[in-house]
This record gives C-alpha cells, structure tokens and sequence, in this order.
C-alpha cells in the first residue's frame, strides 16, 4: 500500500515521540541544510580541482598467486548481467544495470531530491533493500580483483561501463542512491578497494583522454559522497550501525583519495567520531549493543576496515578501540558452534559490508576470526576459524598466510567467556569444540539499541540449542523489513522465537517496521557454571503492562553428565491467561510427536527428546501461513518450512512449567 497521510502522520508522530529535544532541534537543522542543498547554496555543486601527488596508500594486500579462476567466474557473471540479490537468484539486471530500478518489483524510481524520497513507501520505491544492494558495488571489486589475477582487459572494461552508467544515471543529490548516507558510505568503501587494486591514480583504467575522463568525473563524485555523508550523519536514535558505516565510509575515503584540503579535515573528524561508536555502540564484554548478531559482523567489518585503512597511512587508532574489536571477536566466537554455526538473533538482511572472497564455502564469520587471529596473535581464534580464507589474505596481504601457519592452536581454549552480562547473553555447554558439544545461548538482553530498538526481537529469555555442530532449536531469522508488515511482525515477535507468550501477546510491542513502543526489561538473575552443572535464572517485565500484571522467570539448567536440559517456566499472577511455549526446529530436523507429551527431533546422529509437564500434548506447525508458523528464514526474501512446536495451556495463579530436553547421540 502507498503511504497514505494518516499513515505518514500516525508514523511522523510516534517516530517524534522516540527523539529527545535535542534530536528534533538536530533533524529540524538537517531538514533546513538540505533544503539549501536542493537549492545549490550549500553542497558540493562546485567540486575543488585535486591534487593527484599527494600520496594515497593502500589497505589492499598483495595476492597475484591466487587462483584467478573464481574471481573471473564471479565477474563473467556481472558482465552478462546475472546477479544474486536475496531471494533474486540469478537474476538480469544488465550490462550495466537500470541503477534507479528494484529488481523485484521492477519500479522505477524518478529522479527526484534523494533526500525528500520516502524509501519506505512500496509504491515509490519497491523494496529498496533490493535497489540498493548492487548499487554498493560489491561486485566491482569482484571485477577489479578478476583483472588483478588474471590480467584480461574486459574486466578493466568492464569496471569502466559499470562506473560510467551509475555517474550518468544517479546524478549529484538526485535519486534513491541520494537518499541513505550509508548507502554512500558503503559504496565509498568498495570504490575505494577497486581504486586501490586498479593501481590508484595511475591505473590503466585511466589511459587516454576517455579514461581522464573517468578519473576526473569519479573523484569529483567521490567528493561529493564524502561532503554529502559529513552532512548527513545519523546520529541520536539513529546512531546505530548506519552511523558507524558512515563513519567508517567517510574515513576510508579520505585515506583512499587525499586529494583535497578538507581530505585531513574528514580523517580527523571521522576517525575521532568511530573510535568513540565503536566503544559506545559495542558493549565492554564485546557484544554489539543492537543485539543483532548479523550486525554485529557488519559492525566488526566496518571497524577493522577502519582500523586497517588508518594503518595504512599512519593513522593509529587507540588501544581500547582495538581492544573492544577483539572483545568483539571472543563474543563471535562464543556463539558460534562447532560446525560455524552462528544463531540468528535480531534483525538479518544477509548484507556485505565488503565480499573480497569467492570461495564456495566463505564464511564471513569465520573469516573475521581468521582476521581477529592474524591482528591479535590468538591461536584460539584460528582453531574456531578453520582454513584462512581469502577476504583475510587481501586485507593483510601475502604475508598473512605465514603468519597464520605459525600461530599455535594447541592451547586453544575458546569460548575463553561464557557471560557477557553487558550484552545480556549467557553461554551454557560442555564438550565445547567436539562431537559431544551442547552450546545453549540464552538470552537476558535488552529489546535493542536506543529508543527505536530498530533491530532487536521481542525475544526476551530465548534460547538456541546446538548439540554436536547440529543446530536444533533456532531463531528463525528475518525474511523481510520494508515491504510486509504481517510478516515483518511475525519473525521478530514473541511467537517466533523459543520463549513463553503470554494472552497472544508478544512482550515487546513493535508500532513500525524499525520501531517499538512498550519495551520488555530483561535482566539475568543467577548465571553459574561449574564442571557437572551450567545454570542460568533471568526474568523479564514485558506483560507487566497486562490489565492482570504477568511476570516471566526462566530457569535453565544443563546437568552435562546427563546430557539434559531442565527448563522450569514460572508465570507470577493471580488472573488467567492463555499460555503457549514455542520450540522452533532447524528445517533439517525431522521433528515428530510421540501422541502425548512427548517431542521427538532427529539430525544426523543426534536425537532430542522433548516433554513438558502441560496437561495437553503439543501441536506442530510445519509452514503454516495462516497462523503463522513453522518457518526458518536464513536470507531476506527467502522463508522455508520448519517444525514449531507449541505447547498450550490455560492458567489461574502463578503456575511453573517444566520442560526436559534429553540429547542422544
């Protein structure tokens, strides 16, 4: 539906309502900027001659002795036009590409004042996730790493149609490409590893007047990005992971092309402003405070980006922001089983920051780990990471595989942290690293970060269950943001994650697709691991704003000799209440009901049995859309059936549930 203007006001009203004084005063400010903008008052309208000898260094390692074959598929893909964006698999968007059309609806969005589009109205815009994807040019640097290796001139060729077509066709502040400072900030950043592996100033994509032509008009809207980015920062409730990819594109820039007298300006600025993200927005115990594991990678890409590209040229960052990177990186680890599963927790929309890597089996998780290793000499990072993977060997060169040979994995010890209290999560297990691993995460942390949570899911007192590298019990993902409500709600509401919902109520209350009303306080109680026993106690206040007041209290025992997770569920009221307690299966697992109480789940050679104490025997869903559930989305635009089991029950009075995992195998 197109956004009608009691629709516009409802959500003007209540996104004013999660803004400070200080923040209406700053947007009112940035509203009146961009208006002079339109205007050509102020802006980059006149961009200032550069000087080519100042000196640009490079963050790009040296890696001629790959194998070009990859890289050379990946880019004879975009020069036939194929793409993969989200659920769009193979898809034609052309050499070039219609840079101001969705390629899942097909809209075409005008040219207007980039900054006056609603990118949230379907109608306008389609689903701009999917205009803006290619629009990073992660695949020009796919393109410019194919030359590198393998030294043929249609992929420099290629390079130059793809640049052209987007100056020509996204015009200076005109467009949806105009309209997201991170999105300007994203492609700043993969313009500047194609720069960087093209030879800089002097590359052979530049030769002869047509080629001049190109640099000249391709630095001029380099500048324009960065002067554009340091006027619209996001900051107050938006000061979220788009202000560190801001952040982190400004300074990249600057590095990368030191042209200008403001270039310094922008490096200071923005280098003194992503130290301070980087502690603010990540939690001292290292867990990113939108509590979104998925942006959380993306914030760790951005900050070693960071981190590296001011190396390059003598920028050095403080202690404490290479600590909290490497704070970071242990959390990653944590939550990542044996097998390099990572749960899903909060908001996923499958993004890269940057690919660097065209291994089949790349793995952006594990390849900041492998990264983390190198930086940080820690050998148990490596024994998580597995085989060095090739974004790592671009981003620190050569010589980072030997590096990575001599690092020793014999006093590995990872997860070298089981709490991370800031962040809220708790780690429960045994056998870590082996075949007979439990990894259990359960979750105590808040709904999100600042005052619209725009990431986080009512998932207060969740758990995720992994049993030998098998993830069993799951968060089920994202599936969509902008352009379904219904389903948005879905997969980030309570029924959709493996907790209690009380009265068909979740315990957070969303009231847009990126913000939350009433908010669901968490906190862990009792959090002790010891050899035989892990124990973890947390509640959570989400329906105290119930008319009869509801308080949730999870207890979470793993008695590891046994093999057995005790989960004890008390609900404090006097009233009644519907109650269902949700389980959600991986959609590899073969879930079954025994015909009373008791759930059944298969995966390779593990086997769950699940009972809870609840008078009725429990319902499976398996791709329901009506009610719905019994879904797993593991990229955005793609949801797949899985089991959800839910058991119900009615009550009266504070009632305690037990439920009883056993795992065999």
């Amino acid at each position: 539906m197109s956004w009608t203007l009691p629709r516009k006001l409802a959500w003007y009203w209540q996104r004013l309502r999660a803004m400070s004084a200080a923040e209406v005063a700053y947007r009112v400010d940035r509203s009146l900027y961009s208006r002079l903008e339109r205007a050509g008052v102020v802006g980059a309208h006149t961009v200032p001659e550069p000087d080519l000898t100042a000196t640009a260094p490079s963050f790009v390692g040296d890696c001629e002795d790959l194998d070009p074959s990859p890289y050379c598929r990946a880019a004879d893909r975009t020069i036939a036009g194929r793409f993969d964006i989200f659920s769009l698999k193979d898809t034609q968007l052309g050499h070039p590409p219609r840079w101001n059309r969705d390629p899942l609806t097909g809209t075409e969005v005008s040219l207007s004042f980039g900054k006056s589009l609603n990118y949230r109205d379907v109608d306008l815009v389609g689903d701009i996730k999917y205009l803006w994807e290619p629009n990073r040019h992660l695949h020009l640097v796919a393109l410019a790493q194919a030359y590198v290796l393998s030294q043929d001139r249609k992929y420099l060729e290629a390079v130059s149609v793809h640049l052209r077509s987007w100056l020509d066709q996204c015009p200076y502040l005109l467009g949806p490409n105009w309209a997201s400072s991170l999105e300007l900030g994203l492609r700043l950043i993969n313009w500047s590893l194609v720069w960087q592996l093209l030879g800089r100033a002097e590359s052979p994509l530049f030769e002869g007047q047509r080629g001049a032509r190109l640099r000249d008009e391709w630095l001029a809207s380099v500048y324009r990005h960065a002067d554009f980015i340091r006027g619209h920062l996001s900051r107050f409730s938006s000061a979220n992971n788009h202000l560190i990819g801001e952040l982190t594109g400004l300074f990249v820039a600057a590095t990368t092309w030191p042209f200008w007298d403001v270039s310094a300006d922008w490096r200071e600025y923005a280098g003194r402003e992503l130290a301070r993200e980087a502690l603010l927005q990540n939690a001292p115990d290292g867990v990113n405070r939108e509590q979104s594991i998925n942006y959380h990678q993306h914030a760790l890409d951005f900050l070693l980006l960071g981190g590296l590209a001011g190396r390059s040229c003598g920028y050095e960052f403080a202690p404490d922001y290479w600590q909290r990177i490497e704070s970071m990186l242990e959390y990653l680890a944590a939550t990542m089983d044996k097998a390099g599963n990572v749960p899903m927790i909060g908001d996923s929309d499958n993004g890269h920051v940057v690919r660097l890597s065209q291994e089949d089996d790349f793995s952006r998780y594990r390849s900041l780990l492998a990264t983390g290793a190198i930086i940080f000499s820690r050998g148990d990072m490596k024994a998580k990471a597995g085989l060095l993977d090739h974004k790592t060997l671009w981003l620190l060169g050569s010589t980072a595989g030997e590096e990575y040979e001599a690092l020793t994995t014999e006093v590995a010890a990872l997860p070298s942290r089981r709490a991370f209290p800031e962040g809220g999560y708790y780690l429960l297990g045994s056998g870590f690293e082996t075949e007979d691993e439990i990894r259990v995460i359960a979750d105590a942390g808040p709904l999100g970060y600042l005052s619209i949570a725009a990431h986080g899911h009512a998932d207060a007192l969740a758990f995720t269950l992994s049993v030998g590298g098998h993830a069993f019990l799951v968060d089920p993902g994202t599936y969509t943001y902008h352009t379904n409500r219904r389903w948005r709600d879905y997969f980030r509401g309570t029924s959709a994650h493996n907790t209690v919902r009380v009265d068909s109520q979740d315990q957070s209350v969303p009231i847009s697709n990126f913000m939350w009303g009433s908010k669901a306080d968490a906190k862990c109680e009792v959090f002790e691991s010891g050899p035989t026993v892990d124990r973890f106690v947390g509640t959570h206040t989400g329906y105290l704003r119930l008319k009869d007041p509801v308080r949730h209290r999870r207890e979470l025992k793993l008695v590891k000799a046994d093999r057995r997770l005790d989960i004890v569920d008390t609900l404090e009221c006097e009233g009644a209440h519907v109650l269902e307690l949700f389980y959600h299966f991986a959609e590899d697992c073969l879930v079954v009901g025994d015909g009373g109480c008791e759930i059944i789940a298969k995966k390779g050679n593990q086997v769950l049995h699940i009972s809870a104490d609840v008078p009725t025997g429990p319902e499976i869903y398996y791709g329901d859309e009506a009610r719905p559930a019994g879904w797993v989305s593991r990229e955005l635009g793609v949801k797949v059936p899985a089991a959800t089991v839910v058991w119900r029950i009615r009550i009266v009075g504070t009632t305690l549930i037990r439920t009883t995992i056993k795992m065999q195998g």
